[in-house]
């Protein structure tokens, strides 16, 4: 082959690279709840499997240790610090909501308890105290 014809299987191989890493990208963003499902057309979470998207991204990274060129490893290095912290977030943010939404549901039923007695007696089948 000649050199011309290596240029053009570098390049387009650093292109595919960079399209691959994009897209473990993108689908971890939607995964996060931070992108909008082109499936479903919603903003969908589902933290378990952004963690597996975000560990495949990992796992190239790992094995591809040193067959990289310097262009090549600043972007998945990028993306996975990009990737990493935003995944923090979004589980601290679960976590809290999750929180929240137990001391909610506790709320709700102390209000449906104290509005069971204050109704003075136990309700008859029909409806009626």
């Amino acid at each position: 082959m000649d050199n011309g014809s290596n240029n053009t299987d570098k390049a387009r191989e650093t292109f595919l690279f960079h399209h691959l890493v994009v897209m473990f990208q993108t689908l971890a963003f939607q995964q996060m709840g931070k992108l909008t499902s082109p499936m479903t057309g919603k903003v969908e979470r589902d933290l378990h499997q952004a963690k597996i998207t975000v560990d495949m991204l990992g796992m190239i990274q790992k094995k591809t240790e040193g067959n990289l060129d310097e262009n090549e490893k600043k972007i998945l290095d990028t993306v996975m610090m990009e990737l990493q912290m935003n995944y923090i977030d979004e589980t601290a943010r679960a976590e809290k909501e999750e929180e929240e939404g137990g001391k909610a549901d506790e709320e709700e039923e102390n209000e449906v308890e104290e509005d069971s007695g204050a109704s003075g007696g136990e309700e008859e089948p029909g409806g009626k105290a």
